[in-house]
């Protein structure tokens, strides 16, 4: 670690600013420590910035005008249920954002930043374009609130109530007039947000001292006015013949009884039937406003300590409120008082103008702060650029972001020509609680990585609370309506999607990493290598890649056949630590992954500095994995004296910030840079490792109980034209993979049963049941001489076994007689001549056989293996044979390793050193 890099980073920052308080391009008004002025410009506290605009938004129109409305449906019994039911959903909720809001510094966006950063751009983003949603059409809600109490006060009554009309009732009514006073009413609160927050704080501190004046007469007035008839108001959405009025008695046992119990009808302002779903979705409008502090807090001195402290407070009240506010109703107020006059509170009050106040004061400023707040949310949004909208992030000198409320002003104005309140109701609540479910999942996903970051100071939450949270919000979200449940999940997960494929990457953190780790090292913990049993077995590859630009095709095929087991990239950079002023292999890491994801495979990457290949090939053979995931075979590139062809020449690396986003082709080089590997080896170049250490890393690997494979002419494997034909065209043969399971460099034997014999059959059938390569057809050579009489028994035992094994594959005998005298002639030419002239004129022999190999006698082998590979195989699978002990004799091993495979296009020469087939279920 750099002495410059910072060990804690302070805040979480919405577009990478670093630690040291530097500026971000393009954005205004953020709040950092190191910042003495932005701090200046932030002066909410707990009072202004979170428990007046919550108090005020959870005390609006609801409140006022709808109190009647929950109990004179449902009853004190289901609305009581109700309060309940909506308490828990928001409890829960709150204690969630009091974890997160307490667990690090937040910005602008208030919900939205906290989901975001918690669980990523995809969920931030979808969520908060719900959010923002939410806020626009919450703020339509409380303004056609408003001109509903406007219209019943002043509205001229229409036709056929008109003698019931006062010398107030002067306002036109009607469909249009409606949208025409909401329209001004909007107007005005944009006026007031385009100026700034702060001067909406002063506005909702004036608003509140006259809601609470207002509320303070309520509850004087049940327990002062005497029994009355209240006029009702007139509406055409019900029938015209019913009573015009009904009775406020007092508190009065009869009264109460009679309100005790449900009686859903039909609502008098939209002519539409009511039911617990209904009345849970209008009453549960008074209890959105929990967000109203989190919204500000990019508004905020001290957001971990105000929102907590103010949000709890807020929803304390307001639940003693409404709970005292329907007890007195219903004790109080006839039933059918409640069902047809939502604005009784005015008609019972001591000081009738007084409710009216509170009603225009409260809506008007729950409006406001929906505004703002979306306002906010799309800012947020704009300045993380997840939906483009740079025009979005313009603010003006104070830090108002102007476009934004714009924007928000013109939607919520689209969303007025709904009409009426209780229309957009059930929207709104499924709006909001789909935030409150997210914002519950996020604190969950936070808990459950258990990430040593998350440490709020905030304790009074655990995953249970979370838990329940999201289950009441998703419950009540497809009571309140299914079918717009399911278009909102649905256009929430489009979002995701969009966000997903088209949005930028960011350095915010993703807790699905998170909670991978935590899942991954649960599990690593229970894969016990004490039950591996070979019916489970799978072959787990360490690829060893001097340099990746000239085997990107061995890199491709063997990510086929894996066959899902651990696939590992392995290279070894030659060097010594103590002579390195810091680790060169970190800086490389972004482009071996880069790399993976360019050829599309399942790979991991491990890189090792060691003094010889030998040394880091033990190294990775010994260190790589964890547990039962640890790698069983080797492969290694074949060493020969073919000159390396780069198979990225013309490719770039994208730099997207922090770190490499792809590799491509481009014309223009210039523009970008080059992936970090090293160029190729010349042909005149020495080799990083000699003969004797390329096979002394085998026999390492064979010692330490690794299956081994050389992997030869990968240089020449195109994976695309191989495999292209024989899948898109139907009736077309696919390629052929050829094996020859016997020893080949041990004339004398027979066997194709042996433990090496069957790994390299398990190989291929692997290959072979890739999705990839399931058009292919396995070939399988078993050499037998002419006159061997248990020729027919040997073919039908090799094709039992094969049925009994799974493996569909065309076995085919093969003679060669004539490749096996060569090496029997030779040796009684041998047996003629002195034993000590035979040792100076032979060829080096095969140290695991009593008998001397020739060169003629390999090359015939080859020779007759080219022969019977028509047509040509896409891969050829070969038995290797086990080096020998003496390290003398490696430069034959090797050159006896080489004719034997020499022009034979792709081939693995495989040695198996364990069980790995079965014929048990």
């Amino acid at each position: 670690m750099s002495e410059k890099t910072p060990l804690l980073h302070y805040r979480l920052t919405t577009s990478g600013e670093p630690p040291d308080g530097s500026k971000r391009a393009g954005v205004r008004g953020g709040v950092h420590p190191g910042r003495p002025k932005d701090r200046a410009a932030q002066k909410l506290g707990v009072l202004f910035g979170v428990v007046i605009p919550t108090l005020l938004s959870m005390f609006s129109v609801v409140v006022f005008l709808r109190i009647g409305f929950v109990v004179g449906q449902a009853g004190l019994y289901h609305s009581i249920a109700m309060l309940l039911v909506a308490y828990f959903i928001i409890t829960m909720t709150v204690l969630s954002v009091c974890a997160i809001s307490t667990n690090g510094a937040l910005d602008a966006g208030g919900a939205y930043y906290m989901i975001s950063r918690a669980l990523g751009p995809e969920f931030g983003g979808s969520i908060g374009i719900m959010f923002f949603l939410a806020n626009i059409c919450s703020s339509a809600l409380y303004i056609l609130g408003l001109v509903e109490a406007i219209t019943s006060t002043f509205g001229v009554p229409e036709e056929g109530a008109a003698a019931a009309a006062g010398h107030h009732h002067v306002l036109p009514s009607g469909y249009w007039w409606s949208l025409l006073y909401g329209t001004a009413l909007l107007f005005l609160c944009f006026i007031v947000c385009l100026v700034g927050a702060h001067i909406y704080a002063k506005a909702t501190f004036v608003i509140f001292i006259v809601v609470m004046t207002v509320l303070a007469s309520i509850f004087i007035s049940f327990f002062i006015v005497g029994p009355t008839v209240v006029t009702l108001p007139h509406t055409s959405a019900v029938n015209t013949t019913s009573m015009s009025t009904a009775n406020y008695t007092g508190f009065r046992l009869h009264t109460l009884e009679g309100n005790l119990f449900p009686a859903y009808t039909v609502d008098y302002t939209t002519g539409a039937m009511m039911s617990f779903a209904r009345v849970f979705a209008v009453m549960f409008n008074g209890c959105t406003g929990i967000m109203a502090g989190s919204n500000m807090s990019g508004d905020l001195k001290n957001p971990g300590y105000s929102i907590p402290r103010g949000t709890l407070a807020a929803v304390l009240t307001t639940f003693i409120t409404y709970n005292v506010l329907s007890l007195l109703a219903a004790w109080s107020c006839d039933r059918y008082l409640l069902q047809r006059d939502y604005s009784f509170l005015g008609d019972i009050n001591i000081l009738p103008p007084m409710v009216t106040v509170g009603i225009y004061s409260s809506a008007l400023s729950a409006a406001m702060s929906n505004l703002i707040g979306a306002s906010r949310v799309l800012y947020a949004l704009s300045k993380d650029d997840l939906f483009g909208g740079a025009l979005a992030r313009k603010t003006s000198q104070s830090g108002n972001p102007w476009v934004s409320v714009l924007v928000s002003w013109l939607l919520v104005q689209m969303v007025l020509f709904a009409g009426k309140l209780n229309t957009i109701a059930g929207i709104v609540a499924i709006f909001f609680l789909l935030v409150y479910a997210a914002v519950n999942l996020a604190c969950l996903a936070l808990e459950w990585a258990s990430a040593p970051n998350f440490r709020p100071s905030f304790r009074f939450f655990t995953w249970h609370t979370c838990t329940l949270g999201i289950l009441g919000c998703l419950i009540m979200i497809f009571l309140i309506n299914a079918i717009y449940a399911f278009a909102s999940i649905a256009f929430m997960l489009l979002l995701l999607m969009l966000i997903h494929y088209l949005g930028p990457i960011s350095n915010w953190g993703y807790i699905s990493q998170a909670l991978i780790f935590h899942q991954v090292r649960k599990y690593l913990l229970m894969l016990d290598v004490r039950k591996d049993h070979v019916k489970f077995w799978r072959p787990q590859v360490l690829l060893m890649v001097a340099n990746p630009r000239s085997c990107t095709g061995l890199m491709t095929f063997i990510n086929d056949l894996k066959k899902s087991g651990l696939y590992v990239l392995g290279h070894v950079k030659l060097g010594l630590l103590d002579e390195l002023p810091s680790d060169p292999l970190q800086s490389r890491y972004d482009s071996w992954l880069c790399l993976v994801d360019h050829l599309k495979i399942k790979a991991f990457v491990n890189l090792t500095l060691a003094d010889s290949v030998r040394h880091g090939v033990q190294n990775l053979l010994f260190i790589s994995g964890f547990g039962g995931m640890r790698p069983n075979t080797l492969v290694l590139g074949f060493y020969d004296d073919c000159t390396p062809q780069d198979h990225l020449q013309g490719h770039i690396l994208l730099s997207t910030g922090h770190s490499f986003d792809t590799v491509c082709s481009t014309k223009d080089p210039g523009a970008q840079r080059s992936p970090f590997f090293p160029s190729l080896r010349g042909a005149e170049d020495p080799k990083d490792l000699q003969e004797e250490e390329y096979v002394s890393v085998i026999a390492d690997a064979v010692k330490m109980g690794k299956n081994v494979t050389l992997a030869r002419y990968f240089d020449q494997f195109n994976r695309d034209r191989v495999l292209g034909t024989g899948r898109k065209i139907r009736g077309v043969a696919g390629p052929f993979i050829d094996v020859w399971p016997m020893n080949l460099l041990q004339p004398d034997s027979h066997g194709y049963v042996g433990i090496c014999s069957l790994f390299l059959l398990q190989l291929a059938c692997v290959l072979h049941d890739s999705r990839a390569w399931n058009q292919a057809r396995v070939r399988l050579f078993l050499c037998m001489e002419a006159g061997y009489s248990l020729q027919e028994k040997e073919e039908a035992k090799l094709q039992g076994m094969l049925r009994d094994l799974r493996i569909s594959a065309q076995v085919q005998m093969v003679a060669w007689d004539e490749v096996v005298v060569l090496h029997w002639q030779r040796q009684r030419e041998r047996a003629e001549q002195n034993e000590e002239d035979e040792r100076e004129d032979c060829n080096q022999t095969y140290p695991n056989n009593a008998s001397q190999l020739t060169d003629e006698y390999i090359c015939a082998v080859n020779d007759m293996i080219c022969r019977h590979g028509v047509p040509q195989p896409a891969v050829r699978f070969l038995y290797l044979p086990h080096p020998t002990a003496d390290r003398s004799r490696y430069r034959a091993y090797l050159h006896q390793v080489d004719l034997l495979s020499r022009n034979l296009g792709p081939t693995l020469l495989v040695h198996g050193v364990t069980p790995v087939v079965t014929t048990d279920i």
